[in-house]
């Protein structure tokens, strides 16, 4: 008893060093000036992530522990579902959501090779990137602004008889009109994956009922880059409601496996040597019984421990981004005879991870000519990904080839990959930074 007191007081001492080290030396303390550096995004955290980590590096559990236990727990309450399971990025996630609609216990709804999914170009590539390695194919389908979702219009012009599935992402934190492709979805019994790695904290609102984006399709995704809403420096997240999927994204998430035990624990069903698996002996341990081509995506307890203290915060994240989004909309009207400014979807509220901004046509503005001035002031832009994936090199092995599908045109995802860009409002933005951002931004188009 007397050790455990004593490492609980060493344990003590050295957080408190840690949070003096963070006040020294990390803590923010000079107010902004224009011409200060402000990115599209950055970290907002304090003594208390640090000394989380400082935890679990004490613990030295290293690998998923109880702080990655009490993230998921409290994760899924604060979502709304019924299961959260912590991988090691937001790309990961997507690997995952996508990879459990491929296990056969699925049965008829499996995704096989040669079957199609419906997403967009314009987007991040992660979201279509494990359909393709699959040997699933992609059906590319245009977006609007000043939204930057899916075209729910064009949706039953995308549909054939080998469509299984349809996977896109919340742009920025804008909600894609999910009442219309969740009815889609349900009319022809496809499975619908929500990508909402840029979109944590937006509501979207179907017959009254208001619930959050990740939580309306049959698994969402989440991203904890530092970038993101709120952040473990790398990590992810895949949620469901549905038992099945809850249990196929563990075995897809820890090598493949059958079993269900969790880390460091043995015999967790009380079945470990008496069951028959496949052609295995009878009685195999069931430990090392696959059921699926896995992989090892768990998160460590160190990246946890940080998640756990930023959700504690991230309520009033949200509300400072929309907070930025606003602020800079209304101060950008002037210029809306030549820009194009973002609008939320009907029906949403959106948790905004940037600002998009679009050239009008016969505005004789040039995209990069407006970036590079606003970069030269010291404000850090960003385009919308890939803007047109089909267009990028790692599509020039499969491009003319059946291992995608365009249904109709992507004129509108062109057009964005031309003229569009975005500024960040995340919440460490001041009103001061969100000011200058705005001056900049109208000097650069008049």
């Amino acid at each position: 008893m007397e050790n455990r007191k004593n490492e609980q007081e060493a344990r003590e001492q050295i957080k408190a060093l840690v949070k003096e080290y963070y006040h020294d030396f990390k803590e923010k303390k000079e107010p902004f000036c224009e011409g200060d550096r402000i990115s599209y995004a950055s970290r907002v955290f304090d003594e208390k992530e640090m000394c989380a980590l400082t935890d679990a590096m004490l613990d030295f559990w290293l690998t998923t522990g109880r702080f990655a236990d009490e993230f998921e727990k409290e994760f899924a309450k604060w979502i709304g579902v019924k299961y959260a399971h912590l991988v090691n990025s937001g790309s990961s996630a997507n690997l995952i959501a996508f990879m459990v609609l491929t296990s056969p216990e699925l049965g008829e709804r499996q995704v096989k090779r040669g079957d199609e999914v419906i997403t967009v170009a314009c987007g991040f590539p992660t979201t279509v990137t494990p359909v393709l390695q699959y040997g699933a194919v992609p059906v590319f389908v245009d977006v609007t602004i000043p939204q930057y979702n899916i075209d729910v219009t064009k949706l039953e012009e995308a549909l054939s008889d080998k469509t299984k599935a349809v996977m896109i992402a919340h742009t920025l934190g804008n909600p894609f009109n999910l009442k219309a492709v969740k009815e889609f979805c349900d009319k022809h019994n496809l499975w619908l994956v929500e990508d909402n790695c840029d979109a944590l904290g937006s509501e979207y609102t179907i017959d009254s009922v208001t619930k959050f984006t990740g939580t309306w399709g049959d698994i969402g995704t989440s991203s904890f880059y530092p970038p993101h809403h709120m952040t473990m420096g790398e990590g992810g997240c895949v949620y469901t409601n549905n038992p099945l999927l809850h249990r196929l994204i563990l075995s897809f998430r820890d090598w493949g496996r059958d079993c269900i035990c969790p880390s460091g624990q043995d015999n967790f069903c009380n079945h470990r040597f008496d069951g028959q698996y496949g052609l295995l002996p009878l009685g195999y341990d069931h430990k090392y019984v696959y059921s699926h081509f896995g992989y090892n995506l768990k998160v460590t307890d160190m990246q946890a421990a940080i998640g756990c203290e930023q959700l504690k915060k991230f309520p009033s994240f949200i509300e400072r981004r929309k907070h930025n989004w606003l602020r800079l909309r209304k101060a950008l009207e002037c210029v809306e005879d030549k820009l194009i400014l973002p609008a939320p979807c009907a029906n949403s509220d959106p948790s905004w991870f940037g600002f998009l901004i679009t050239a009008k046509e016969g505005s004789n503005l040039k995209r990069n000519d407006i970036t590079r001035y606003i970069e030269e002031h010291n404000i850090q832009t960003r385009l919308l990904f890939s803007g047109n994936l089909i267009k990028h090199p790692c599509f020039d092995s499969i491009r003319g080839t059946d291992a995608y599908r365009v249904s109709g045109d992507l004129t509108v995802t062109d057009y964005i990959m031309n003229n569009t860009f975005w500024v960040g409002v995340y919440p460490g933005m001041t009103d001061e930074m969100i000011d200058y951002m705005a001056k900049v931004i109208i000097e650069a188009v008049r």
